[in-house]
């Protein structure tokens, strides 16, 4: 009976991730590599955030190249693994966090964020407004769906890399 209730939860939990983001799906390490070598050469200089982080392995590979990796989940069982999987490492830290809800590290070079159509334009308003919050130019590397109304400074695959500018007053 104990293991169904834990089943029940886990779907549960899950399931109400898909309503409020991007479901669940692993990223492969052989395509963040190439992102993190052809798109946005990520060194030890570098803050990555990973928005919707899943199990990790965008932190953990990006954590691989010396960057400092920061995740938000709002999965608390994905954020558990993670932590299991990343356990020893220094520059990985996940979080269970609702994006929306809050700032990124003044540190944030560099954003990843596997993206869903509906959620673009939400995305797009809020790198925009965290670029002018921070005063400095934001990466933000897309996987799958696209900002409506920016072209990419480079596309790889399914991964696309935009530049968020820092507006000045008069134009935000």
């Amino acid at each position: 009976m104990i293991a169904f209730w834990i089943f029940a939860i886990i779907v549960l939990v899950f399931g109400f991730v898909v309503f409020t983001g991007a479901p669940y799906v692993p990223s492969q390490k052989r395509f963040l590599r190439q992102a993190f070598e052809q798109l946005y050469l990520l060194s030890d200089k570098d803050t990555l955030v990973d928005i919707g982080s899943g199990d990790g392995v965008v932190l953990r590979v990006a954590a691989s190249y010396g960057a400092k990796a920061v995740g938000y989940e709002i999965n608390p069982v994905l954020v558990a693994i993670t932590k299991f999987l990343s356990r020893g490492n220094s520059l990985v830290e996940a979080h269970v966090a609702d994006v929306w809800r809050q700032h990124l590290p003044d540190s944030t070079t560099v954003i990843y964020v596997f993206g869903v159509t509906r959620d673009m334009k939400k995305f797009d308003t809020f790198f925009q407004g965290e670029a002018n919050r921070l005063e400095r130019s934001l990466s933000v590397i897309g996987h799958g769906a696209t900002f409506p109304h920016r072209s990419p400074e480079a596309q790889l695959n399914a991964h696309a890399l935009y530049i968020f500018h820092p507006l000045q007053p008069d134009e935000a």
